[in-house]
């Protein structure tokens, strides 16, 4: 259910906006460099509920474009995940309108638009209240090990959003024995 994003021609993701108006994604890396800045906006999130979903979707390949950003919107709170390489993280708030148009900023010919809940585990999830919200730290033995997750407990299921190596993936129902969790 994931895009590869090997030839999307990204140069500089510091400065590299996906397209969309607004974004300055803010790259982090380790549980730590995450938690510090984002602890307490992301347990505040508790006892909200979920509004909406928004991926950005391929218009051509009618599918999930897995490289730009997820919004979770918790009405007058959004949270912004994405992820890139195998073990940066950006999480920002507010500053994405999902009603606006995008155009991908390269050559790669992208058609792109925003979808609420565009998966059926994404629609099953909104209007849930949320119970609590974690990090989650990859430990699998892998190539991937200390890379960070966000995870989403609901009332009626839970959302984790990994590193998918270059992209952004979801992994519904608890998290495995792969990882370690923060709860917030």
């Amino acid at each position: 259910m994931t895009v590869n994003s090997g030839g999307s021609g990204r140069q500089n993701d510091e400065v590299f906006d996906f397209g969309i108006v607004g974004y300055r994604p803010r790259w982090l890396r380790g549980i730590e460099a995450v938690a510090r800045p984002h602890d307490p906006r992301l347990a505040g999130l508790v006892g909200r509920t979920l509004r909406h979903v928004w991926l950005v979707w391929d218009l051509g390949a009618d599918e999930w474009f897995a490289d730009c950003p997820v919004l979770l919107d918790f009405g007058d709170e959004q949270v912004e995940i994405n992820h890139t390489r195998t073990d940066d993280l950006s999480i920002t708030f507010n500053s994405i309108d999902p009603h606006q148009p995008l155009t991908w900023p390269t050559s790669d010919g992208f058609q792109l638009a925003w979808r609420p809940e565009p998966i059926a585990q994404l629609e099953e999830l909104r209007g849930q209240e949320l119970r609590h919200a974690s990090l989650l730290e990859w430990a699998g033995g892998t190539m991937a090990d200390g890379s960070v997750a966000l995870g989403f407990d609901f009332l009626a299921g839970h959302l984790t959003i990994y590193n998918a190596l270059d992209e952004n993936g979801f992994l519904f129902g608890e998290p495995g024995r792969n990882w370690r969790e923060h709860v917030l």
